[in-house]
């Protein structure tokens, strides 16, 4: 059985679990509960402890990634300008859209108080500091300090500044940069499966603590969850349509066409590297875009680019803030959306459930809002993902679409026809 479908049962469960110990006043509750809680805890710290250098590790590697590739021609340096257009615009479509939508549809009643009273042993709310102080904290005096701390917004500000300056070095010592980032990136992955293994056991303990403790009013939350944030994955895939009528690179109707393919391959898979030849096919037989443009630019987006990721991440980030009664300040929702883009950017290619942690639980810390919450959210994600990854598939066709709309046939450059060979 896959691990989502796991996860999935272990919430189901440790609810129902929990509920009935809670409605028959069982005498056995509290030694239960004794039980549960270090073990939710431990599983929540293991998870937590690999956040800093998995997501340093990933910000330097992507940056020198997208770095090789611009070297390869003009044609992807548009696209990697596009792309970082794109993220940047969705993060803050997040910024926007997300508040917008649970002012008009706030969590029902009791779902944040059962968010709240169910994780109080494991939630670490932080306290936002003035608008002031917290701009003094974005460039770090001491990096390593600002690891320690968890200060997230330094750390990528740092991270970023580390990436960009290690592509500046000579190659020799630029290639052991990447490639011991590269491998704290590998090691924290293997530490992170290891983790996950054992998420149907820590996801039990913790949903069982939630329903003891606040009964079943977090299922309303989880529900109301799940739809609001597909509803942020379908309005970013809507407003993709609207970007390429403005733009005038084709026709709505030809895009669709193109787009379709690859959009029913990712509603079934989960997947965007299996929508690839979707991708392909659907480029050629309807979008009038050089094979050269297409045969780069497609397999780039794959590699490098999630625009759902930003206003995903930042609304689940903004959700349980929301949920905790936390209201973040405008400048704090502002560097989310851009964490939450530079983030996305360095963590394409990470199976769903690593990437789901490690790139929404920084956005939390910059927000201000806890990160505990996230061990349930990760049990109901498989829904949003398939709306995460359907707008990911048709901004890669955009993206193809919007670049090959600005060139033409002729003699393919020779590091272009190198990269694309």
């Amino acid at each position: 059985m896959p691990l989502t479908w796991r996860i999935l049962l272990a919430l189901i469960a440790g609810l129902l679990a929990g509920a009935v110990l809670s409605a028959t006043e069982a005498s056995v509750l509290p030694q239960v509960i004794a039980v549960a809680e270090p073990i939710g805890t431990v599983w929540l710290n293991a998870l937590r402890m690999t956040i800093v250098p998995l997501v340093f590790g990933l910000i330097v590697t992507g940056i020198a990634s997208a770095s090789d590739a611009a070297a390869a021609g003009a044609v992807t340096r548009r696209a990697l300008l596009m792309f970082a257009v794109l993220l940047i615009a969705s993060g803050l479509f997040g910024a926007v859209a997300a508040p917008a939508l649970l002012s008009i549809w706030p969590a029902p009643g009791g779902a944040g108080e059962a968010f709240r009273d169910g994780l109080a042993a494991q939630t670490q709310v932080q306290s936002i500091p003035p608008p002031a102080e917290w701009l003094y904290q974005i460039v770090p005096i001491n990096p390593v300090a600002a690891a320690a701390e968890g200060a997230m917004l330094s750390i990528v500000v740092f991270a970023v500044l580390f990436g960009f300056a290690a592509t500046r070095i000579p190659a020799a010592p630029r290639a052991s940069i990447c490639a011991f980032f590269d491998a704290v990136v590998q090691i924290m992955l293997v530490i992170v499966h290891w983790v996950l293994l054992l998420a149907p056991l820590g996801v039990f303990a913790l949903a069982l603590l939630v329903a003891a403790r606040a009964g079943l009013g977090i299922v309303g939350g989880l529900a109301h969850y799940v739809l609001l944030m597909s509803l942020l994955c379908i309005a970013t895939t809507l407003a993709l349509y609207l970007l390429i009528a403005a733009l005038g690179a084709t026709s709505v109707a030809t895009f669709a066409r193109a787009a379709w393919p690859a959009q029913a391959v990712a509603f079934s898979t989960q997947s965007s590297l299996a929508s690839l030849p979707a991708m392909v096919e659907g480029v050629r037989q309807y979008l009038p875009v050089p094979p050269r443009v297409s045969n780069l630019v497609l397999p780039l987006a794959v590699s490098l680019f999630r625009i759902t990721s930003p206003v995903a991440n930042l609304g689940v980030a903004l959700y349980i803030a929301h949920l905790y009664g936390i209201n973040p300040s405008l400048l704090e929702i502002a560097a989310g959306a851009l964490v939450a883009a530079v983030v996305s950017l360095a963590s394409v290619g990470l199976p769903s459930q690593v990437s789901f942690f490690s790139v929404v639980a920084p956005v939390c810390i910059v927000v201000g809002a806890p990160v505990e919450p996230l061990a349930l959210l990760l049990a109901v994600e498989s829904i949003p993902d398939i709306f995460r990854t359907v707008g990911n598939v048709t901004a890669d066709v955009a993206a193809t679409a919007i670049v090959g709309s600005r060139e033409v046939e002729g003699d393919v450059p020779a590091a272009e026809a190198k990269a694309v060979s």
